[in-house]
């Protein structure tokens, strides 16, 4: 992708851009006053108050400073928490009992990005009616600025990471996880992880060797959480006397990749379905809910357990709560690594999914990778292409219809893009919401069949 000449992506799930082109300080200032102004309107108060956070990289603070400028000049109380991950923003808003929550985040994206993400007064992302009022008063600038004598004040929290890490511990078997005293490899890639993954650990009784685990917001490796970078990881758990496995977060640290005691990743969709396991085997049964690229193996593990079942959604947390939350879900997530645990955060949080995770490993008394060799396994093959490459977003309307056309014999979905599942796979065809990119994902019994449905899917959609 060329980064310069991507645009400011505005989404559900907020905005991103690149900083010093489409992400500046009077970006962050004008996003900041238009959630403050949003707030207003909504909560009728003259003082709302916002949790604010930053996920660590480098071009963070300047941001922060300008989103914060944004919503004390529309006369919102600021409560600033400094390199936080974004579930804990979440977790914070409730601690505060405040009004929302804005963290200054990429989330995976390379170092050249990075972005606002809003959350509401319940610590969730919020819908998509809402996401777009908040971006339509952003474009409009209907900004709502404050007398001088109304401007907002600015307080400081150093107490985040803790209250997050205790929230985890207070939902977790800790006695039986302490009791396994579990070596663990945690790579925190030098973001807002850094702090509170190993604080978490440590307080879980593991004996934890820590790579890229100095907040500096420079990256040590390509922050996205996939196989090809986290090669030193997979180097160090195996190396490690007798390591239990290894954890990635990315740089907010709402999502978790994971390798099992020998190295080997065992791929970012195995975080969901592990503690999903976990949940269903603690309650008997429940709802989980999932977005539509993830693979079927929650579906598989749900169906072990009697009245259990899996929403399916749009891509994005904010619909995954959707689904989950109406239900009394007990779990919801993504297949990128993203589990939503409700009684900690209604946030994807590497920390809940570590905690479930090792839970699972201590009641079950197995190595990781007899467990991983347990569950159904799919070959899933995920492809992305550059928007301006297949003619722009305009051109992504008719695709999705011709594919709709092309496979209506078929079971479909068009909640977001469209998904085509058949007998032995599924596939799925979306414009992205945080990357100017077309994805196409793909999942059956082999690679060559999942292969063969993104080719399908691609000549269909003609891109």
């Amino acid at each position: 992708m060329a980064t310069n000449d991507a645009p400011l992506m505005l989404s559900v799930s907020g905005a991103r851009g690149i900083v010093g082109k489409t992400m500046t300080p009077e970006v962050a200032a004008a996003y900041g006053g238009a959630f403050g102004s949003f707030l207003k309107a909504t909560t009728g108060k003259a003082r709302p108050r916002v949790v604010v956070g930053l996920d660590g990289r480098i071009s963070g603070p300047p941001l922060a400073a300008a989103a914060i400028g944004g919503l004390t000049a529309t006369g919102c109380d600021v409560i600033d928490i400094g390199v936080a991950m974004t579930p804990t923003v979440g977790v914070m808003i409730g601690h505060h009992k405040a009004d929302g929550g804005l963290t200054v985040t990429a989330s995976h994206n390379p170092i050249q990005w990075n972005g606002i993400k809003c959350l509401d007064g319940d610590g969730l992302a919020p819908p998509p009616a809402i996401a777009k009022e908040i971006v339509d008063r952003f474009k409009e600038r209907r900004i709502d600025w404050c007398e001088p004598t109304a401007t907002g004040k600015v307080e400081r929290d150093g107490t985040a990471a803790r209250v997050h890490v205790d929230r985890v511990l207070a939902n977790v078997d800790v006695a039986a996880i302490r009791a396994k005293r579990f070596a663990v490899v945690l790579d925190s890639v030098n973001g807002s992880g850094c702090v509170g993954g190993r604080m978490l650990l440590e307080e879980l009784g593991c004996r934890v060797e820590h790579i890229y685990g100095e907040p500096t917001g420079i990256f040590g490796h390509t922050p996205e959480p996939l196989v090809e970078n986290l090669v030193d990881l997979a180097n160090a758990t195996r190396k490690a006397a007798g390591a239990a496995c290894g954890f990635a977060q990315d740089p907010d640290a709402d999502r978790l990749a994971i390798v099992d005691e020998t190295g080997r990743f065992i791929g970012e969709e195995c975080t969901l379905v592990l503690a999903a396991l976990r949940m269903l085997q603690r309650t008997g049964g429940g709802a989980l809910a999932a977005n539509l690229s993830t693979s079927r193996m929650v579906d598989d593990v749900a169906s072990r357990f009697a009245g259990s079942r899996v929403i399916r959604t749009a891509v994005g947390e904010a619909n995954v709560v959707a689904g989950l939350r109406p239900a009394n879900g007990i779990l919801g997530g993504e297949g990128n690594g993203g589990v939503i645990f409700p009684p900690v955060c209604w946030v994807r949080d590497s920390l809940s999914a570590m905690a479930l995770v090792l839970e699972l490993l201590a009641h079950e008394g197995t190595p990781l990778s007899q467990l991983v060799a347990a569950l159904p396994r799919y070959a899933m093959v995920k492809r992305k292409m550059e928007l301006a490459a297949v003619g722009g977003m305009a051109a992504v309307a008719p695709a999705l219809a011709k594919v709709k056309a092309a496979f209506a014999n078929e079971r479909l979905s068009d909640v977001d893009g469209v998904r085509v599942d058949f007998a032995d796979g599924w596939v799925h065809l979306r414009a992205s919401n945080t990357e100017p990119i077309v994805r196409v994902i793909a999942e059956a019994a082999t690679e060559a069949r999942a292969d063969e449905l993104c080719d399908a899917c691609r000549r269909a959609a003609g891109v």
